[in-house]
């Protein structure tokens, strides 16, 4: 009888988000030019797949830039929700946090 076939290595790329080097400018400038936008500046957090850096984002401005000729939607959304975790979503998102108080009108109404 024949051993059953042993599992196929999966093909799962290693993606790592991290924040973005001094020495990565370059790559930056050119994810930058390839996107046709200016390059993130301040601290930025990068999505590096396979060792190959994909999309960026800005922590101050939370404006994302990434390669338009591959599949980096996913890379974008990574970032965006490290950025939360992090306490940094961009200008137009900081502070917008669900308040759990209740309205004080209700809880008059409530007693």
């Amino acid at each position: 009888m024949d051993a059953p076939p042993s599992p196929t290595p999966l093909n799962i790329p290693a993606i790592q988000l991290r924040l973005a080097h001094a020495d990565e400018q370059p790559a930056l400038l050119r994810l930058a030019a390839l996107d046709s936008a200016p390059a993130p500046r301040g601290a930025v957090l990068v999505a590096i797949v396979d060792g190959e850096l994909l999309a960026a984002l800005a922590l101050d401005s939370g404006r994302a830039i990434a390669d338009p000729f591959r599949h980096t939607a996913h890379l974008v959304e990574l970032l965006r929700t490290r950025a939360q975790l992090l306490g940094a979503g961009g200008s137009d998102e900081r502070g917008k946090r669900p308040s759990l108080r209740r309205p004080a009108r209700l809880i008059a109404l409530a007693r």
